[in-house]
C-alpha cells in the first residue's frame, strides 16, 4: 500500500506539471506582464522540480539550526536563519511546525528543530545543510566592531516509520525538563520537554511542543529513528552524495555560504560560486536561486 501511494503521488505530480504546460501553450499572444511573471515563476518551478530526482527528495524533513561558538552573536545569527527559512517556507507553500526551540540567554536561540511538510521538502532543503557564516557590525558591541558568526543547518528526511532500525532501551539516555519556548502554561510549568541521547552514536534529539511528555517522547523517537537511518544510509558509498551528513566543525573554512553585510553587501555560496548582492532579500527568504544552482551543480557533476 505504501508503494502504491508513493507511485500515485508521483503520477499526480506529473499530471499537474502537464496541466501547467498545457495552460502555458494556450495563453496565445495577448499576455499581460502579470501573466509573464506567473509563467516565468511556473517554468522556474518546473525546471527545479526536474532536478529533484533523489530517492528521498519527495519526502518531508526535519531542519535543525545550531549556533557555533560566539555566544550571543551566534545565537542571534541562528535566529536570523530561522526567520529566513520561515519566510522561504511561507513563500513556497510549505507547512512547518517548530518541534523544539531553546532560547538564548541574552538573545537569539540556542537550537531549533522544524518539521517541514510539502512536495519535495527534503529535495529543496537538503541543499541548505552545512555551515552558514555571517559578517556584520555587531548590534551587541558598544564599539560597533565587525563580527563573524557561524551557525550550522542540518536536514534529515522523514523516513517511513517501517524503516529497519533497531534501538535498544539500554542505548538511550532520556531526560525531561521544562520547556523554554512558547507553548502554553502547562508546557512551561511541567517537565513535558524530552531530550533523548543515543549513547553509541552520541546523537541527541529533543521535542517540547506538545503538552504531553509521552507525545514529546514519541516525536523525539521518530526524529531519532530518522537520524539513525540517515547515518546508516550515509555509510553506504552509493548514497553518500545524496544524503547530507551532520556538520561537525562550525567555524572558519567550513562554511557553505557567507552572508556579508559589512564592509560590503553580498551573499556567496562557496559550493557553486552563485552570488546575490542584496543580502536582506536573501534573509527575507529568497533562497530558490541558491538551491537551484546547487541542484544544477550536482546534476552536472
Amino acid at each position: 500500500m505504501k508503494l502504491i501511494q508513493k507511485k500515485l503521488k508521483i503520477y499526480n505530480d506529473l499530471k499537474e506539471h502537464i496541466h501547467i504546460l498545457l495552460e502555458l501553450l494556450t495563453l496565445g499572444e495577448e499576455v499581460s506582464s502579470t501573466d509573464i511573471e506567473n509563467i516565468k515563476k511556473e517554468v522556474e518551478e518546473l525546471e527545479v522540480d526536474t532536478l529533484l530526482v533523489g530517492e528521498y527528495d519527495n519526502t518531508n524533513c526535519y531542519l535543525e539550526i545550531h549556533p557555533g561558538a560566539g555566544g550571543t552573536e551566534s545565537c542571534d545569527w541562528a535566529e536570523m536563519l530561522l526567520r529566513m527559512y520561515e519566510r522561504f517556507l511561507e513563500k513556497n507553500n510549505f507547512t512547518y511546525k517548530i518541534i523544539e526551540q531553546q532560547i538564548g540567554e541574552e538573545a537569539g536561540i540556542k537550537s531549533v528543530t522544524l518539521l517541514i511538510e510539502g512536495n519535495y521538502a527534503y529535495g529543496y532543503l537538503k541543499e541548505e545543510a552545512g555551515v552558514h557564516r555571517l559578517v556584520r557590525i555587531s548590534p551587541f558591541d558598544a564599539n560597533k566592531r565587525r563580527h563573524t558568526s557561524f551557525a550550522s543547518v542540518m536536514v534529515t528526511p522523514v523516513f517511513d516509520t517501517n524503516i529497519d532500525i533497531k534501538i535498544r532501551d539500554e542505548d538511550l539516555k532520556i531526560d525531561v525538563y521544562h520547556s523554554s519556548g512558547a507553548g502554553g502554561q502547562s508546557v512551561n510549568t511541567s517537565n513535558s520537554a524530552v531530550r533523548i541521547t543515543h549513547l553509541p552514536t552520541k546523537t541527541v534529539v529533543t521535542c517540547q511542543t506538545e503538552r504531553s511528555q509521552l507525545r514529546n517522547k514519541e516525536i523525539a523517537m521518530e526524529i531519532l529513528k530518522s537520524k539513525l537511518y540517515q547515518k546508516k544510509l550515509a555509510e553506504q558509498e552509493k548514497l553518500k552524495k545524496d544524503i547530507n551528513g551532520i556538520v561537525s566543525n562550525i567555524d572558519f573554512g567550513s562554511q557553505i555560504r557567507s552572508y556579508i553585510l559589512e564592509p560590503y553587501k553580498l551573499v556567496k555560496d562557496h559550493r557553486t560560486n552563485y552570488e546575490h548582492t542584496d543580502p536582506f532579500k536573501v534573509l527575507d527568504g529568497d533562497l530558490m536561486p541558491f538551491i537551484k544552482a546547487s541542484l544544477q551543480l550536482k546534476k552536472s557533476s
